[in-house]
C-alpha cells in the first residue's frame, strides 16, 4: 500500500554561513512555525538575518533589513538585526561610575559611547550552545565578554535563546550572570519593514501606536536631557495608532535635531515580571502586523532617519532614509548616569532577564 504522508520538514536546520577573517566559521540557524512563518538567526552579532511572515493573502515575504552573506555584516557596521551588549544606546561621555569607582568607556559615537563600544556583541560570533523542536523550535546563543572588554567591568556571561512561541510568534530571551558589578542593557536592534523588504517601499505609511505616555526629550547627540516629557500635544504621542510620517516633518526641535524619531519611550509599568504590549505596527497595504511585547522599561523608536544609501542589502535594496525603522526594548539611554531612571544594574549573585515577543499577524 502507497504511503501518502508527506516527509516531514525539519522545524530547525542549521548552515554554514561564511568565514570570519581569522577562519572561525559563521553557522546561520532557520526556526520555521506556521503558514510559511520563519526566523533565520545567524552567529555573527546573535542577529536576526531574516524574518519571513505572511500578508493577508497568504504572500510570505522578508520583513528586516539585512545582508546576504557575512562579508557584509564584517565590512560595514550597521547593526542590523543585531544583538547590542553591554549596553544599547548611549552612555554620555562613555563614562560612568559604579561604588565609587570610575569607568571609562570607548567613545564611538561623537563624544559618547554607543551600543557597546567600538566592537560590541553585535560584532561577535556568538556560539550556538543549543537547538531543538521541543517544547518549539529554538536556539540558544551564548557570549562571554571578559572583565574590562570595552572598558566594562565583570566576566559577563551571556545568553540569548529565539524561539518560535507561537504559530508567527518570536520570542528572544536574554540572560547575563556577572561575577563584578556592573552594568547591562541588551537588546535586538532589527529593522522592520512589513511591506516586505524585496518590495521596496518605505514605513512612512506605518501604522504606529506605542504604550507610552512620556518620552526623553534628547540633546543633538541623543542623550536624554533629563525627566520625561509627556507626549500630549506633541507629534511623540502614539497612544493612538496613526500613520509614522503623518508628523514627521512638523516644526519640532526634537525631530529637527534628529532628522526624525530616535527617541526612548518609557513605557507604562517601567520593568514588568512578564511581557506586555509595547508596540503595534501594521502596514496597511499588505495587512502585516507585528506586536511587540517586552518587560523591559522602554522601546526605542528609530524612523531610519540615518540609512543613507551606502549600504546595498538582501534582494540588492539600497537601504535609504525612513526604508525601514527600529522598535528597541530596553533600558533607558544613559541610565548608569541617572540614578532617578531606572536601574541596570547587575551584582554577582543576580540574573538579568529581558524577555522580548514579536507576534506576527495579517489582517
Amino acid at each position: 500500500m502507497a504511503r501518502s504522508d508527506k516527509p516531514r520538514m525539519p522545524k530547525v536546520i542549521r548552515e554554514a554561513f561564511g568565514h570570519l577573517p581569522d577562519g572561525a566559521a559563521g553557522e546561520m540557524v532557520k526556526l520555521r512555525g506556521d503558514n510559511g512563518f520563519e526566523v533565520r538567526i545567524i552567529t555573527y552579532g546573535a542577529a536576526l538575518q531574516s524574518i519571513f511572515t505572511p500578508d493577508r493573502t497568504g504572500r510570505v515575504a522578508d520583513v528586516v533589513l539585512g545582508r546576504d552573506d557575512l562579508e557584509g555584516y564584517i565590512a560595514l557596521r550597521r547593526f542590523l538585526g543585531a544583538t547590542i551588549g553591554r549596553y544599547a544606546n548611549r552612555v554620555a561621555n562613555g563614562a560612568f561610575e559604579l561604588d565609587g569607582h570610575r569607568f571609562q568607556l570607548p567613545t564611538n559615537d561623537g563624544a559618547n559611547a554607543l551600543h557597546g563600544g567600538l566592537e560590541g556583541f553585535d560584532r561577535k560570533n556568538w556560539a550556538v550552545t543549543a537547538t531543538g523542536e521541543k517544547p518549539a523550535p529554538f536556539v540558544t546563543l551564548s557570549y562571554v565578554s571578559l572583565d574590562g572588554e570595552e572598558g566594562y567591568p565583570g566576566r559577563l556571561q551571556t545568553s540569548i535563546t529565539y524561539s518560535i512561541s507561537g504559530s508567527m510568534e518570536l520570542s528572544a530571551a536574554f540572560s547575563a550572570e556577572t561575577d563584578k558589578p556592573t552594568i547591562v542593557n541588551l537588546t535586538n536592534h532589527s529593522f522592520f519593514n512589513l511591506a516586505g523588504v524585496e518590495a521596496g517601499g518605505g514605513i512612512l505609511d506605518h501604522h504606529l501606536a506605542i504604550a507610552a505616555d512620556t518620552y526623553l526629550p534628547v540633546s543633538r547627540a541623543g542623550i536624554p536631557l533629563g525627566t520625561p516629557g509627556r507626549v500630549e500635544g506633541t507629534p511623540f504621542d502614539f497612544r493612538i495608532r496613526h500613520r509614522v510620517g503623518v508628523r514627521l516633518h512638523d516644526v519640532n526641535e526634537q525631530l529637527q535635531i534628529r532628522q526624525g524619531y530616535d527617541h526612548n519611550f518609557c513605557l507604562r509599568g517601567g520593568v514588568t515580571p512578564v511581557p506586555r504590549l509595547a508596540a503595534r505596527l501594521e502596514d496597511p497595504r499588505s495587512g502585516r502586523v507585528l506586536e511587540l511585547l517586552t518587560n523591559q522599561p522602554g522601546v526605542q523608536f528609530y524612523s531610519g532617519n540615518f540609512l543613507d544609501g551606502t549600504v546595498t542589502g538582501k534582494y540588492g535594496r539600497v537601504h535609504r532614509q525612513y526604508d525601514a525603522l527600529c522598535l528597541e526594548p530596553q533600558a533607558y539611554p544613559d541610565t548608569p548616569n541617572r540614578p532617578d531612571y531606572p536601574s541596570a544594574r547587575l551584582d554577582p549573585g543576580q540574573t538579568y532577564r529581558h524577555t522580548s515577543l514579536y507576534r506576527f499577524s495579517a489582517n
